[in-house]
């Protein structure tokens, strides 16, 4: 839920705060998608932060949940936002996993309550025509993902557990795996 006092997260200033100490804090209840296509590769977003120029990860599909919406109605129409694909709502499995995730980026802070979800799909062409003004700014491209590919690279992937999270898609005793407090931050929190 967002502190009234605070703007809301999806308006941002994009131009890095001076002090890291005065960036305004904002906090949500989010949810993430993680979509595997038939050859088990995940799709994820290359995301940044416009404060600083090298500033670069890749992050699954996923955002707010708006007032009055489930978190199955949020990952359906997060999905449909930032991919263009229509998700069926009985196609997600989870949650299976949940944490408390803190983003410092250069310009807000904003904690998130998240909540994971898998859903297994075919392998489809993104459409990002739907992406807000702030994903037109912040993502910089998109791709599939094989496990290989997360077990090689040296990018920023978040949350770093996504490969420990994927194979739990068969181990639905073990769901929700609680993954705690976590800090995935550009520029870390001091508050």
């Amino acid at each position: 839920m967002t502190d009234a006092s605070q703007p809301p997260a999806r308006t941002r200033s994009f131009a890095a705060v001076e002090n890291p100490a005065d960036r305004p804090r904002t906090s949500r209840k989010t949810v993430r998608v993680l979509l595997l296509n038939p050859e088990g590769s995940t799709l994820l977003f290359e995301d940044s932060d416009p404060g600083l120029v090298d500033a670069r990860w890749w992050v699954t599909p996923g955002g707010g949940i708006d007032p009055g919406e489930s978190e199955t109605e949020a990952a359906v129409r997060e999905v449909r936002e930032e991919t263009g694909f229509d998700l069926d709502p009985s196609a997600l499995l989870g949650p299976v996993a949940r944490r408390h995730v803190v983003h410092g980026y250069s310009d807000q802070v904003i904690e998130q309550d998240e909540s994971f979800y898998l859903a297994q799909v075919d392998t489809f062409d993104v459409d990002v025509s739907a992406h807000t003004p702030e994903e037109q700014i912040t993502f910089k491209g998109h791709r599939w993902w094989s496990t290989e590919d997360l077990r090689g690279s040296d990018d920023w992937v978040w949350p770093r557990e996504l490969e420990e999270i994927l194979l739990l898609i068969d181990q639905a005793d073990r769901w929700p795996v609680e993954l705690g407090f976590q800090e995935e931050s550009t520029v870390p929190d001091v508050g």
